[in-house]
């Protein structure tokens, strides 16, 4: 049986390496790269009017604003991954990783504009007059083709209902490594993954509402908590910094290194990690971003540019650096939770671990309640636009449910793979598709610049950028 497992890890670990490298790693890079040249750097460029657009106001309190779409992406986007998933990065790949991700975050979030904003303008309209839609949609609508929107709603559901959730499982579970004198390898992940399952179904199934308030209030405290301490952290190794950019720098364009043996390099790590934490390209945020009441669809697309920006430059920065500059040993024996841990307990001791256990045990929870958000949509759209049926629902969460158990129990390296196969497949159906609707994207950009110029509230109309409105339900 043990061989069994192994040969299947070892087939998602080939099918993840090859989907990687070359192919994502390519289509990432030059999807970014053309979205960059052709909006001229959008992400850079328009910084600050993206960030005054987050507390624009929705024209009725009814509807959802583009702060409120903002705070739905990222609060998918920020999770485990930013703690976990930076740890194993550099710890299996190098220093050099964070470079990697910076390089992506950069360039992807030209990717994220033109998503989002593709989402907004073939959003749909339901029954209440709210607005909805996401990647099958614009899919559907703009490029005629029902069965591959289908097939990326089948690539949503096995990414947020099951690969994640296995993986967010995983990540929490391996928290409690670190304390030595109370895991065993046998019952700790059997412990962590009955409770997390049961307190997730718990809330699916219909009670535990005031949990989902509370974890609302309370996880943006922790993430700015988070940042805080690791702060005190860098700043407690100040003298280290220096040499911690070195090290970075160093590693990342060691390319004898890199080519050497490079579906373990810094740079594919890199890009896996960044990939999995920022999400931008892959498909999900638009979901989010279809949702908000804006006056014009690049409103929310340069928003949802901020959404990468703080996840990656912020969080996965926070900690790369406060991990880096501990100086504290990093090998594959530690990747994962632990190795952020024994950052931390550099400057606070044995407090330190238990801080990290209580953000991942909150960041966990909010991520496998907020990934069912997307879920949901893309069941509305393979049950031809309507929501499912309450038994169908209730079969479907039991299912997450047992996901999320196995997910605990389940090797390391099985569980990063298959989060990276079905978060990939994802990516290799919205960008393409994404790179043959870009001129419309585009063309919505100069018409907001062209308004703004004239110092206009940038309203939007179908057909002043060439679009049928008759096939839209907004911008008329």
């Amino acid at each position: 049986m043990g061989d069994f497992f192994s040969d299947i890890q070892y087939f998602f670990e080939s099918v993840d390496n090859v989907m990687y490298f070359p192919i994502l790693v390519i289509v990432l890079a030059a999807a970014g790269l053309f979205f960059t040249v052709r909006t001229r750097g959008v992400q850079l460029r328009l910084f600050g009017t993206a960030c005054k657009l987050i507390v624009e106001k929705p024209a009725s309190q009814q509807k959802v604003s583009s702060f409120q779409a903002l705070m739905v992406s990222t609060a998918s986007r920020v999770g485990t991954g930013n703690i976990v998933g930076v740890s194993t990065a550099i710890c299996l790949g190098g220093p050099g990783a964070c470079f990697w991700m910076w390089l992506m975050c950069i360039i992807g979030a030209s990717s994220a504009f033109i998503e989002s904003t593709l989402a907004q303008i073939f959003k749909q309209k339901d029954k209440d007059g709210h607005s909805f839609g996401g990647p099958a949609y614009y899919i559907e609508k703009a490029l005629k083709l029902p069965v591959v929107a289908a097939i990326f709603c089948v690539f949503l559901i096995a990414t947020y209902a099951f690969g994640f959730n296995l993986l967010c499982s995983y990540n929490l579970q391996s928290s409690f490594q670190t304390y030595t004198n109370l895991y065993d390898e046998t019952w700790t992940p059997l412990i962590v993954g009955g409770v997390l399952a049961l307190a997730v179904g718990f809330c699916l199934l219909g009670g535990g509402k005031r949990i989902i308030h509370l974890t609302e209030k309370v996880v943006p405290a922790m993430g700015i908590a988070y940042v805080l301490i690791s702060l005190i952290i860098i700043f407690a190794h100040i003298p280290n910094i220096p040499q911690t950019f070195a090290a970075i720098f160093a590693d990342a364009f060691d390319f004898r290194a890199i080519f050497g043996g490079i579906t373990g390099s810094c740079m594919v790590y890199g890009i896996k990690r960044g990939l999995y934490s920022n999400e931008a390209g892959v498909g999900s945020a638009p979901n989010a971003s279809a949702s908000a009441d804006v006056t014009h669809p690049v409103k929310q697309g340069l928003v949802q540019t901020i959404s990468v920006y703080i996840d990656t430059m912020l969080l996965c920065t926070a900690t790369a650096l406060m991990c880096l500059t501990s100086g504290v040993e990093r090998s594959e024996s530690v990747s994962g939770a632990p190795y952020v841990q024994n950052a931390v307990s550099t400057v606070f001791g044995a407090a330190g671990p238990i801080f990290i256990t209580i953000a991942m045990v909150l960041f966990a929870f909010t991520t496998l309640i907020g990934n069912l958000y997307y879920v949901d949509n893309a069941l509305a759209y393979l049950n031809k636009k309507r929501p499912p049926s309450k038994r169908f629902m209730t079969f479907f969460y039991i299912a997450c449910v047992i996901v999320i158990f196995v997910g605990a129990l389940m090797p390391m390296d099985l569980a990063w793979a298959l989060a990276d196969i079905t978060m990939g497949g994802m990516t290799l159906i919205n960008i393409p598709c994404c790179v043959i609707l870009s001129g419309v994207a585009v063309k919505a950009l100069r018409d907001f610049e062209s308004q703004k110029k004239r110092k206009l509230n940038p309203t939007f109309r179908a057909r002043d950028i060439g679009l049928d409105e008759s096939k839209l339900h907004f911008w008329k």
